[in-house]
């Protein structure tokens, strides 16, 4: 007689668990096809802006590049952490020899300019490769930034910029990294020396355009440092 009960009690047993477990991981399955398909609207929606965008004669960034800043951009705008429609691209991958800055307007998708933009002196020569968010560490720090309010400081009309990735480079504003323009970013200074000339960890611009680029970009848009290895550091949290 007991096994008689016992037999169809664990057959019930088995049912439900087996239902359960289904249910659980039919929950599973659609919850990873909902992100998908978003990541995968994101992804068609950055591919669309990308082949859309007038280059003015410019030359384009990657658009690798160009998806990791826009992916960022969309964030900040949905956090309210940036009020503009433009978007500063500085990519550290290229030489340091190259207009590696671009600025955006993506109410537009129009490219307004390319710049030389110098990284820091520790972070490396012709090449960017060293990255940092420590104080006096004279390094470039990567990520996503919104830029703040104009002053005039040792280096004339200068931006300040606010690091919005913990750990990263939300230092900026302790570090004094800014916005500003420099003598020793221009083409003679590479003719001269190979290479740019390199800041203590600002993006420097050249000094030309200084007052041109902070106009563009000031009152909280979004600038973006990339270089290849912010992926290794993709597990950020914002700053509120």
């Amino acid at each position: 007689m007991f096994y008689k009960i016992l037999i169809p009690t664990l057959f019930t047993f088995v049912l439900l668990s087996f239902t359960g477990n289904t249910t659980n991981t039919t929950k599973t399955v659609t919850k990873k096809a909902a992100v998908s398909n978003v990541l995968s609207n994101i992804d068609s929606k950055i591919q669309l802006v990308y082949s859309s965008l007038h280059s003015n004669q410019f030359q384009l960034p990657k658009e690798e590049c160009f998806a990791e800043a826009l992916k960022g951009f969309y964030e900040l705008k949905e956090k309210g952490l940036i009020k503009r429609d433009i978007l500063t691209l500085i990519d550290f991958s290229l030489s340091s020899n190259a207009k590696r800055l671009w600025i955006i307007d993506l109410s537009t998708n129009e490219v307004l300019l390319q710049s030389l933009v110098a990284h820091g002196r520790n972070t490396g020569e012709e090449f960017a490769n060293n990255f940092s968010n420590r104080p006096e560490s004279f390094k470039s720090s990567l990520g996503l930034y919104a830029t703040g309010e104009v002053y005039n400081g040792k280096h004339g009309l200068s931006l300040k910029l606010d690091g919005l990735e913990k750990g990263i480079n939300d230092f900026a504003r302790k570090r004094a990294v800014v916005m500003h323009g420099a003598n020793y970013v221009s083409e003679s200074f590479i003719k001269n020396h190979k290479r740019l000339g390199r800041s203590q960890g600002c993006p420097a611009v050249p000094q030309e355009f200084a007052s041109e680029i902070i106009s563009m970009i000031k009152g909280q848009s979004c600038l973006y440092i990339y270089h290849p290895s912010i992926n290794n550091l993709k597990q950020y949290k914002l700053v509120s």
